[in-house]
C-alpha cells in the first residue's frame, strides 16, 4: 500500500479531550464487558455539543468525500469501507442517515446485508461480500457484514467450530487484501445495554410510525444476549488487526455514537489525504476559448 500524507483535520476539536481513534480502538487485552454503554469516551460535552459537532464537521466530511471521488477520476485507487455491526436497535440506521448521509450519495455504496439468498448460500460466505467492495473513490458502507457469518453462525450453531475458525481466517485474508488495494477498513461495533435495547423496542411497539421497524425475531435474539456478547469478544480477539482494527462505540446516547463514527470516518479520509486531480487540458487555453465563445 502506498504511503500517504496525514495532514490532520483542519478544524478545531475543542469538545474532544481524547482522539476517538485511540480511545475507542480495540487493543490487546480489550474486554467488551468493561465498556459502559452510557459513557461518552473522549468527549467533553453533552448532547447539545454533540449536535453542534455533527453539524460543524459535516461540511468537512463532504469535502473530503468529494476529493476522494475526484481523485479516483485521476487514477487514485483509494476507497473507504465502513463496517457497522451491533445488536438490534443500536443505531446503525441513524449512523447511515446522519453521518454518511451528510456526503454526496453518488459517492456512497451502501449495502444492508440480510439473510443470504439461496443463490448466495450456494457460494462461500464471502462471495456476496466481495461483490459489494467499494470501487476507488467511494465510501462503502456495510450495514451488517461478513461478521454475521461468525456471529450468528456460532451463536445459532449454524456452523461447527472448524468452519467458524475457517471463516475467521478467510476474513483476515479478505481484509488484508482490501488494505493492500488502498481500501481503508473502518470496523465499528455500536454497544448498547440490554436495558436500552428493551426501551427502544418498547418505543417501536408503542408508536405506529415505528411498527415497520419492529421485528418479532428481535426478541428471540435478545434472549441470547450473553452468547452474542461472547461472540463479539471472540471477533475482536481474532480480527482486530493493526491494518483493520475494531472500534467499539458506546451507543446508549445516539448523539455520541454519531459524532464518534463521524470522526472515525473523517480520520480515514484524512489519512488518505485525497488531492484534486490535475487538469488533463490546457487551462489557460480553455479560458481563452470560453471568453471568445459567442454565448453569454
Amino acid at each position: 500500500m502506498s504511503a500517504k500524507k496525514n495532514s490532520g483535520e483542519s478544524r478545531p476539536e475543542s469538545a474532544w479531550l481524547e482522539n476517538p481513534t485511540t480511545v475507542l480502538r480495540v487493543a490487546p487485552g480489550f474486554v467488551l464487558a468493561d465498556v459502559d454503554p452510557d459513557s461518552t469516551p473522549g468527549f467533553a460535552g453533552g448532547k447539545a455539543e454533540g449536535k453542534t459537532e455533527l453539524t460543524a464537521v459535516a461540511e468537512l466530511l463532504d469535502e473530503k468525500q468529494e476529493r476522494l471521488f475526484a481523485a479516483s477520476k485521476g487514477g487514485a485507487p483509494d476507497a473507504v469501507l465502513l463496517v457497522l455491526q451491533a445488536m438490534d436497535t443500536a443505531g446503525k440506521g441513524g449512523i447511515v442517515r446522519h453521518v454518511v448521509g451528510a456526503v454526496d450519495p453518488q459517492g456512497v455504496a451502501l449495502t444492508a446485508f440480510k439473510a443470504p439468498t439461496a443463490e448466495e448460500l450456494s457460494h462461500d460466505f464471502l462471495w456476496r461480500i466481495e461483490q459489494r467492495v467499494p470501487d476507488p473513490g467511494y465510501i462503502g458502507v456495510f450495514d451488517r457484514s461478513h461478521y454475521e457469518d461468525v456471529l450468528i453462525g456460532s451463536v445459532r450453531k449454524l456452523a461447527d467450530e472448524n468452519e467458524i475458525e475457517r471463516r475467521f481466517d478467510a476474513i483476515l485474508d479478505f481484509e488484508s487484501r482490501l488494505v493492500q488495494r488502498d481500501i481503508r477498513v473502518v470496523k465499528v461495533m455500536l454497544q448498547i445495554s440490554p436495558e436500552e435495547q428493551k426501551r427502544r423496542l418498547a418505543e417501536r411497539l408503542e408508536r405506529p410510525d415505528k411498527h415497520w421497524k419492529f421485528n418479532p425475531g428481535d426478541i428471540d435474539e435478545r434472549q441470547m444476549w450473553p452468547d452474542y456478547q461472547a461472540a463479539y469478544q471472540r471477533v475482536f480477539d481474532r480480527t482486530s488487526t493493526e491494518a483493520a482494527p475494531w472500534f467499539v462505540v458506546p451507543a446508549n446516547h445516539k448523539w455520541y455514537a454519531r459524532v464518534a463514527v463521524q470522526h472515525l470516518l473523517l480520520h480515514a479520509l484524512t489519512t488518505i489525504d485525497p488531492q484534486w486531480p490535475a487538469a488533463d487540458f490546457d487551462v489557460e487555453e480553455q479560458k481563452a476559448r470560453l471568453e471568445a465563445s459567442s454565448l453569454g
